[in-house]
């Protein structure tokens, strides 16, 4: 509190005595002469010509930008293997369907793992990027053969297969959970 006072009264002391006023006109020039006088090297001060064509060189940068994104966005979906959404919009329910089964079924997985199941799930997780190859190749033959209903089905099997071996694998870590834990109660019981 004290300081406070300190700086006031410091402050009122020094009332009056600030420079506020404006430099008479051309001030600034009769400084740049001085500075002459001396031999000084002096920075002029007015403004240089702006270039500009800086601006639309920006605009244009920025379009051909949009145009490349553009034309590799193109060529990405021109070269991309149609899958099950491509055909139909029914289809492509069903495979929003079974991805999110999938990777509902996958979470559930990762969550049971621990060191005793750390096998089962590290085989699933194999066979599940066997599947996912075997699809791959799918999605090439379904571009091969003009969206023919063999290989559709053979992809939503696909998609099947993948969700019973998740299960399988669930349902098998059950089993030992549910089976050490009958041990533990034997054991406990003796």
């Amino acid at each position: 509190m004290k300081e406070k006072d300190n700086i006031k009264k410091l402050f009122n002391d020094f009332e009056g005595n600030f420079d506020v006023d404006m430099p008479n006109h051309g001030h600034e020039n009769r400084f740049l002469e001085k500075l002459k006088q001396q031999n000084n090297t002096v920075v002029d001060s007015t403004p240089k010509k702006s270039n500009y064509w800086k601006p639309f060189l920006a605009v244009a940068a920025s379009i051909v930008l949009c145009f490349s994104v553009f034309t590799v966005m193109q060529q990405q979906q021109g070269n991309g293997l149609n899958d099950l959404a491509s055909v139909s919009p029914e289809l492509s329910q069903t495979q929003s369907f079974f991805t999110t089964a999938i990777a509902q079924e996958i979470a559930s997985l990762e969550a049971k793992r621990s060191p005793e199941t750390e096998e089962m799930v590290n085989d699933a997780m194999k066979e599940l990027k066997i599947l996912e190859k075997e699809y791959q190749s799918l999605k090439i033959d379904l571009n091969e053969s003009g969206n023919d209903k063999r290989v559709i089905y053979a992809m939503i099997t696909n998609f099947q297969n993948r969700i019973d071996v998740l299960q399988t694998v669930l349902e098998h870590i059950e089993e030992v959970k549910n089976f050490k834990l009958n041990q533990n109660e034997n054991n406990n019981t003796i």
